[in-house]
């Protein structure tokens, strides 16, 4: 079976373009082979998202880490199939609690079928995940839970929204390296602790992903006011219309500049669709979108800055060249 697309990294080298070629293909196998069930109806829903497609972002970044070791250790691929697993998972429930009717291009399980079975079937997929964990060692179970903990633990800061008294822009921060950046991370330490990497090189490469994750989900909130188009596969204003305060919008709000009051009170909820359109051109004129922009490198130069201590191969350079991307495809 065919790798699924990937990131567009700049692999000049051919072997670790065939290795992760080759590495991506088995892991889509084992995804595959891991949801069946004995019911059918268990299977179909368990594979809906899989089959929908995706980048299988983070399993990549599990076999990138795993070249600072042996990047053929038989742990490589089943890591990276948990961490896709519970990747997969978390969409099922995020798509419940957003109420969203697509994901990836298709109907969401939820939309498809209902949320009891969208929720049961990210239960399944957990399960599955752990069943597969049994098999790679204690340590490598205790980084699993104490990775879920911080998904969950930054899916409740998100639904509650920051303490009193705690600065909306840090809470926001807090979030996204909980809820995005802790799995990132962990596929990069999964990655190295399986290959058998040096201790020193999993924890930078844990570091790098964690900051790559944040810095993702941070060009994302810039691209949903930026881009001109739906080309980036999500209509410019999404947030808006939801009343999701990203970056840039927090920076907005937070400005007491006369001039900004007409942003200010559109941005306060949901923008009406009637206004959306004055919104995304007030705030791309905004200050705000330079200051989200300078924490999106912040974060992508924390990423570089741990890169920056591990061996010169191939890998590091691929890893480099993400960061890179991370800052590019944001405008």
């Amino acid at each position: 079976m065919a790798a699924p697309p990937v990131v567009d990294l700049p692999l000049v080298d051919e072997r670790l373009a065939a290795d992760l070629a080759n590495g991506l293909a088995a892991v889509e196998k084992l995804l595959r082979s891991s949801v069946e069930s004995e019911d059918a109806f268990v299977t179909e829903a368990s594979r809906h998202l899989i089959e929908a497609g995706g980048k299988r972002f983070r399993a990549m970044l599990v076999l990138l880490a795993a070249q600072f070791g042996n990047p053929d250790a038989p742990g490589v691929v089943p890591g990276a199939v948990v961490i896709e697993l519970t990747h997969l998972a978390t969409l099922y429930h995020d798509d419940v609690m957003d109420e969203a009717p697509v994901r990836r291009g298709s109907p969401s399980a939820n939309a498809r079928w209902d949320n009891t079975v969208a929720i049961l079937t990210g239960d399944y997929l957990f399960a599955q995940a752990s069943e597969i964990l049994a098999d790679l060692g204690a340590d490598i179970i205790r980084i699993q839970a104490q990775t879920f903990s911080r998904l969950v633990r930054g899916q409740i800061r998100e639904t509650i929204g920051p303490s009193e008294g705690v600065d909306a822009i840090t809470h926001y921060i807090q979030v996204l390296a909980d809820k995005t950046g802790s799995l990132i991370a962990t596929s990069g330490r999964f990655g190295a602790m399986l290959a058998g990497a040096p201790a020193e090189v999993t924890t930078r490469l844990t570091e790098a992903c964690e900051a790559i994750g944040v810095a993702w989900q941070l060009g994302d909130d810039l691209i949903d006011v930026a881009a001109p188009t739906a080309d980036s596969g999500k209509t410019p204003g999404t947030d808006l219309r939801e009343g999701v305060h990203t970056l840039p919008v927090l920076y907005a709000l937070a400005s007491d500049r006369p001039e900004d009051a007409r942003l200010r009170t559109l941005l306060s909820g949901p923008v009406a669709e009637e206004n959306v359109d004055e919104a995304l051109e007030l705030l791309r004129a905004n200050t705000a979108m330079a200051e989200a922009r300078e924490e999106l490198l912040r974060w992508a130069g924390r990423a570089k800055s741990a890169l920056a201590g591990l061996p010169d191969i191939p890998a590091r350079e691929a890893l480099v060249g993400l960061c890179d991307y991370v800052v590019e495809r944001s405008g």
